[in-house]
C-alpha cells in the first residue's frame, strides 16, 4: 500500500481495479487542514486521464504489474503477435496498445510486455534496433536546401531522415525512443 505520501510522476497505482501512472503531481498546504495532493493520471488501458485530489490520509494499492521478455512474430489486421520466450504463450496487442513501436517490430525481436494481472497493456523495445534501408533516393552534391539529410524508407514501412551518404539496403541503427538515426551499422 502506498500512503498519499508516496505519490510521485510515474508511481503506478491501482484505483477501482485499473492501473494508472502518475503523469503529473502537485503537493499544497493550505494553512489550515490537511495537504492536498492534486494529480494527473493516465489509465494504463483505456489512455483516459483523470485530475483527482487527494488528503494526506488517503491510501492506494500498488498496481499488479508484471514485465516479461516477449519475441515479436508477427503483425495481421491491427494485432501483433508476441510469444513468451520461457514458456511460448503467445499474447496479441493491438494497434493502440503498441503504439509507434510498431515502425521497429522486425521478426524475432525481443522486447518486453507489460501485464496488469494476465491482460498484455503495453510494449517496452530495446532503446536501439537496426533496421534496413528498402528506399532511398540518391543525393545530389549540391542539394543542401534541405540540409545534410534526406528521407528514406525503413523494411518496416518507417520513413526517417538520414544522412546522404546512406544508400538502398545498408542497415542502420535507429534509436526506439526519438525514431532518430544513430549510426550505420558495421558488417
Amino acid at each position: 500500500m502506498y500512503a498519499a505520501s508516496d505519490l510521485r510522476k510515474g508511481l503506478k497505482i491501482q484505483i477501482d481495479n485499473e492501473p494508472y501512472v502518475i503523469i503529473d503531481f502537485q503537493f499544497s498546504k493550505p494553512g489550515k487542514g490537511q495537504s492536498l495532493y492534486r494529480c494527473k493520471l493516465k489509465n494504463m488501458i483505456t489512455g483516459a486521464i483523470i485530475n483527482p485530489t487527494y488528503r494526506s490520509g488517503d491510501t492506494f494499492e500498488q498496481a499488479d504489474l508484471e514485465e516479461r521478455k516477449m519475441q515479436y512474430l508477427y503483425g495481421q489486421e491491427g494485432e501483433f503477435c508476441f510469444m513468451d520466450v520461457e514458456n511460448y504463450e503467445q499474447t496479441f496487442l493491438s494497434t493502440d496498445q503498441v503504439g509507434e513501436a510498431k515502425n521497429f517490430l522486425t521478426d524475432n525481436l525481443e522486447a518486453n510486455i507489460l501485464f496488469f494481472g494476465e491482460k498484455a497493456i503495453g510494449i517496452t523495445l530495446p532503446n536501439f534496433v537496426d533496421l534496413t534501408v528498402t528506399k532511398a533516393d540518391p543525393w545530389a552534391k549540391g542539394d543542401s536546401v534541405t540540409g545534410d539529410t534526406k528521407p528514406v524508407t525503413m523494411e518496416t514501412s518507417y520513413v526517417l531522415r538520414v544522412p546522404p551518404f546512406v544508400e538502398e539496403n545498408t542497415k542502420i541503427t535507429i534509436d526506439t525512443r526519438t525514431g532518430e538515426y544513430v549510426t550505420r551499422v558495421k558488417e
